[in-house]
């Protein structure tokens, strides 16, 4: 089985362009695991337990590597523009920590800069050469060695100057442009004097913000929003995928800092947990399932069988639930408890048709995003729980089955690929029902599609799910060497080829805006199956397909196992594309 984005997977590690998605190896080298590194910790966030790929993309800086870049930064400004180190630690912070801002700013106009940043190159006033000075703050004497100024020559007294700082300090990241006491003046006060003057504390939280400035304020750089992670990423604008992953092992989108979603676009994510978590859908489902009581209008849900509703207290107005008339004018005659003929008359009429077709329509927007969300939610749960499978595969399961079968961990690698791969497939399959459920409704020809792909890789993730969690038990439990073992290795190191194979196809068409789905409505035939589908001969689930595993049957027998144009035929079990003249698939041993 070959695919036009086959490569070799050692390389890729090494490549500047590597990506999960940007192709995948059909053979079956148990070496590929070595692409994955899974990150043990102690959070609590299992989210926090996901595959590791050496992406060339970004770069994760801890403290010390912010304070590396700062320092650097600061000492190149200051050998440049022969500054002291800090007024380039004032420069940078004023210009958002852009050196090529600064030096573009300063040599265009450096007097302008000296006034906006508020490096003085003299003192404004000169500072006197006496015993004792007035502090320009609490107007007490004190000796020279007792008073200090900034750059400007105002002299303060040491007190007033701790208490200037530490209320500057406790107001927030503001104090990192802090200015001379005296209001005529805008001469910056430097880190240097925060150090000399500033309380133990205060200088902690001086530094603290610090640090922090050099990453919130550049925009080529974020904070791991992963609850109590002090990492921090370098991204490479404009480099491909937004998707990275921290060294506390929690994988986001860069751009919208939400947990990691492509194929979706950002957009798309933020419409989809608005929508979660707004109180829409509690509205929707009052309309759908409950009737405004005639009288003082508060929702009322049914939940008896009898038509006869009483309203709550205060109001203990008695109604008719079907057409919400006052029951004293109901009963026998009406059509009893059960009926209202009433109702019925009025609905031939027409009088009850906008009301119904409100509620209706309520109704079947609520089924259908309860349906998207309890797949999406579905996805996310069985992916945390591959997650703790995987945690105790690696750090239990692995070392019993390397005993029992008599095999050292490094050839068992194959096993923790398996795993890694669901993981990665379950966060995919998740965020692709938050964009079946955006795809426009008249747009029936891409929802069809989108179903489609989405239908083989979710059922091809199944296949491997059920290898990986049930089958393997059968070797675990084993009191010995098993002699089919080998044939394990093969069919789920083949069934990870396979499912990687078709969410590269999945994850491709969705980003790409299903653009195979043609100006008439239809998927254009020509090599676009084939290429989709990663595989020698071209699937046969209907387009419809909801990833139930099911496959379509035509009139003249199984399409899975029918020989396509290219000569192969493809196998019912695994989808693997076998030669002609094969009647055991190389793949899974299944007969043809």
């Amino acid at each position: 089985m070959e695919s036009e984005d086959d490569f070799d997977m050692q390389d890729a590690a090494e490549s500047a362009e590597d990506d999960f998605y940007s192709g995948g190896d059909d053979g079956f080298d148990t070496d590929d695991a070595d692409d994955y590194e899974f990150i043990d910790n102690d959070s609590d966030d299992s989210d926090d337990l996901v595959s590791h790929r050496h992406q060339q993309n970004y770069t994760v800086l801890s403290e010390a590597d912010i304070h590396r870049r700062q320092d650097d930064d600061v000492a190149r400004i200051s050998t440049v523009l022969s500054i002291s180190k800090v007024s380039g630690s004032i420069l940078l912070r004023y210009y958002n920590w852009s050196v090529s801002k600064v030096h573009d700013e300063w040599f265009a106009d450096e007097g302008k800069v000296r006034k906006a940043v508020g490096l003085l190159e003299a003192p404004v006033v000169p500072f006197p050469d006496g015993r004792e000075m007035t502090c320009g703050i609490c107007f007490e004497t004190y000796p020279c060695d007792k008073l200090h100024a900034a750059a400007c020559g105002h002299p303060f007294c040491n007190t007033c100057w701790a208490g200037y700082i530490s209320t500057a300090i406790n107001d927030g990241p503001g104090c990192l442009m802090l200015r001379c006491p005296d209001p005529s003046c805008a001469a910056a006060v430097g880190q240097d004097m925060i150090t000399a003057l500033a309380s133990g504390e205060d200088k902690d939280k001086y530094t603290r913000y610090f640090i922090r400035s050099y990453i919130e304020d550049n925009r080529k750089t974020k904070w791991c929003p992963a609850p109590g992670c002090d990492y921090a990423v370098d991204f490479i604008v404009g480099s491909g995928s937004y998707d990275v992953t921290c060294r506390c092992s929690y994988s986001f989108c860069w751009n919208c800092t939400e947990e990691a979603h492509r194929p979706v676009d950002c957009g798309t994510v933020a419409k989809w947990i608005l929508k979660n978590s707004a109180e829409s859908e509690n509205m929707n489902w009052i309309l759908a399932n409950s009737k405004p009581c005639p009288k003082c209008k508060r929702p009322i849900e049914k939940n008896q069988g009898c038509m006869h509703i009483t309203c709550t207290p205060p109001c203990k107005f008695e109604f008719c639930w079907l057409c919400l008339g006052a029951w004293s004018e109901h009963g026998e005659r009406t059509g009893g408890f059960y009926a209202c003929n009433r109702y019925e008359t009025a609905k031939q009429e027409g009088v009850y048709d906008e009301a119904e077709k409100r509620r209706e329509m309520a109704k079947n927007s609520l089924e259908r995003y309860t349906h998207y969300y309890e797949r999406w939610a579905t996805n996310q749960s069985s992916r945390q729980k591959a997650l703790a499978d995987l945690q105790q595969m690696q750090t239990v399961h692995l070392e019993k089955l390397s005993d029992n079968q008599c095999q050292p961990e490094s050839q068992l690698k194959f096993i923790t690929e398996a795993w890694l791969q669901i993981v990665e497939c379950r966060r995919v399959l998740k965020w692709t029902y938050s964009y079946g459920y955006y795809i426009p409704e008249h747009e029936h020809a891409k929802r069809q599609f989108f179903e489609y792909l989405q239908g083989e890789a979710e059922s091809g993730l199944e296949r491997l799910h059920q290898c990986a969690e049930k089958e393997l038990q059968v070797y675990l439990n084993a009191e010995g060497p098993s002699k089919d073992f080998n044939e394990f290795r093969t069919k789920l190191a083949g069934l990870t080829s396979v499912t990687r194979n078709y969410f590269e196809n999945l994850v491709r068409a969705l980003e790409n805006g299903l653009s195979d789905v043609d100006a008439h409505g239809g998927t254009s035939r020509t090599g676009s199956s084939k290429s989709l589908l990663g595989v020698g001969g071209s699937s046969s689930r209907g387009k419809g397909g909801k990833g139930k595993g099911s496959t379509s049957r035509s009139s003249g027998g199984p399409s899975r196992a029918s020989i396509d144009d290219s000569g192969h035929w493809s196998c019912e079990h695994c989808t693997f594309a076998n030669i002609k003249p094969a009647t055991i698939c190389a793949m899974c041993q299944q007969r043809r």
